[in-house]
C-alpha cells in the first residue's frame, strides 16, 4: 500500500474522529435533559461481559508492522484471502480472524 493511500486513509479516520468530538461537544453543550438509563442489577453486569470490539485501526496496526517486519507480501495474502484488495474493503467482522492469522507471521511453524 502506498504512503499516499495510508496518509489519506490516517486523514479521514481524523475526520471522522473530529466529526464524532463535536457531536459530543453539541451534545454536551446543549439544555436538553439527558433521558436517565434504568438501572440494571450489578449480577447482571458482572454476567454480561463487554465484547472487545476491534476496530480498523488496530489491525492496521498491527498488519502495517508486520510489513515492516518484512512480511508484506503475506499481508497483502492475507489482506486477498478475507476478500479485498485494501484492509478498508474486508469486513469488520473479518478483524479477530485476521489478527490471529497475522499473529503467526515469523514464527517457527
Amino acid at each position: 500500500m502506498s504512503r499516499i493511500k495510508l496518509l489519506l486513509d490516517l486523514v479521514t479516520d481524523v475526520r471522522t474522529v473530529a466529526d464524532d468530538l463535536q457531536a459530543i461537544a453539541e451534545a454536551l453543550s446543549s439544555d436538553e435533559p439527558v433521558p436517565e438509563q434504568p438501572k440494571t442489577e450489578k449480577k447482571e453486569e458482572k454476567k454480561a461481559e463487554p465484547e472487545k470490539t476491534i476496530r480498523l485501526e488496530d489491525v492496521r496496526a498491527v498488519l502495517a508492522a508486520k510489513s515492516r517486519e518484512g512480511y508484506g507480501d503475506k499481508v497483502r495474502e492475507l489482506i486477498k484471502k478475507h476478500g479485498g484488495t485494501k484492509l478498508s474493503d474486508i469486513n469488520p467482522s473479518e478483524y479477530d480472524v485476521m489478527l490471529k492469522e497475522a499473529e503467526v507471521f515469523g514464527s517457527a511453524t
